[in-house]
């Protein structure tokens, strides 16, 4: 499995723009979790975010944070989803970037977390609770242990404060489309186009965007607006979590495959053939 730094190095040289599903571990339950992290990444995923079910997912919009209750009832725990992520990495191509608050984080220890990911396989993490003042710490401890950690930007965000983000963020920045929660909208609102223009002024790092992203039509407009990849996952989490396990992994199955071909170029279609 490559880093996150050296599939987007090659996704860039074939002008492909990424797709980034999000599903929450242990929705239904783990064994279909497995079972989801292998199907997308054998149907258009490049990477896959995976979400540790959490208590109080302040960035989640109803259909993450039902999936996250769902999981705790069962008892998964972050010990449960990083052995079954282990189980699965070496078998995979779409690098994994674990999506976890930092409560869990400082309980574990940053040091005994990061070693802990790394051996589980994880090549990238997202804490959308971690302010970019606190952040040094504990990217310096990424670096060390091979995790890229990937820092969020706002559409209200200064041009300044998007900048010291762009600068720090490893693999990629992630561009939230929308102020709030995670969510299933009708429209990806146009001031992304603005906001990826501005972290363009100051970085030739990869922009993915994420949050509020649920169709292939919405994922080919901000492709053309020039993100380097596309994150969607309450559309994703609300297939596979809300009818049997069956019929979900079928649902993610072809809905990945369409968001991919909706965001790919033509020679990129025929090579998957």
């Amino acid at each position: 499995m490559k880093s996150i730094s050296e599939k987007f190095t090659q996704l860039r040289a074939q002008k492909q723009c990424a797709l980034i599903p999000f599903i929450t571990a242990g929705d239904p339950d783990l064994e279909n979790t497995k079972e989801a992290l292998g199907i997308l990444d054998i149907n258009g995923a490049d990477f896959i975010e995976l979400g540790v079910p959490y208590s109080d997912p302040l960035a989640d919009g109803p259909v993450i944070q039902a999936a996250a209750t769902r999981a705790l009832k069962q008892g998964i725990r972050l010990n449960n989803v990083l052995d079954m992520a282990q189980s699965m990495t070496r078998s995979l191509l779409s690098p994994i970037i674990l999506f976890t608050y930092y409560n869990p984080i400082l309980n574990v220890g940053v040091q005994q977390f990061l070693e802990r990911i790394a051996v589980a396989g994880i090549k990238g993490l997202v804490i959308p609770d971690l302010p970019l003042e606190e952040a040094d710490n504990l990217l310096q401890l990424a670096d060390n242990a091979g995790i890229e950690v990937t820092l969020l930007v706002t559409p209200n965000s200064s041009p300044e404060r998007i900048k010291a983000i762009a600068e720090k963020s490893r693999g990629f920045i992630y561009l939230v489309s929308v102020t709030g929660v995670t969510g299933i909208r009708s429209e990806v609102h146009s001031k992304v186009k603005d906001v990826l223009n501005t972290i363009r002024s100051f970085t030739d790092k990869p922009i993915a965007v994420g949050f509020g992203i649920s169709t292939p039509e919405q994922a080919r407009q901000v492709k053309e607006w020039g993100a380097d990849a596309v994150i969607v996952g309450s559309a994703f989490v609300q297939r596979l979590g809300e009818t049997t396990p069956y019929r979900g992994l079928r649902a993610i199955k072809e809905f990945c495959v369409d968001l991919k071909e909706a965001i790919s170029q033509p020679e990129a279609l025929i090579r998957n053939l």
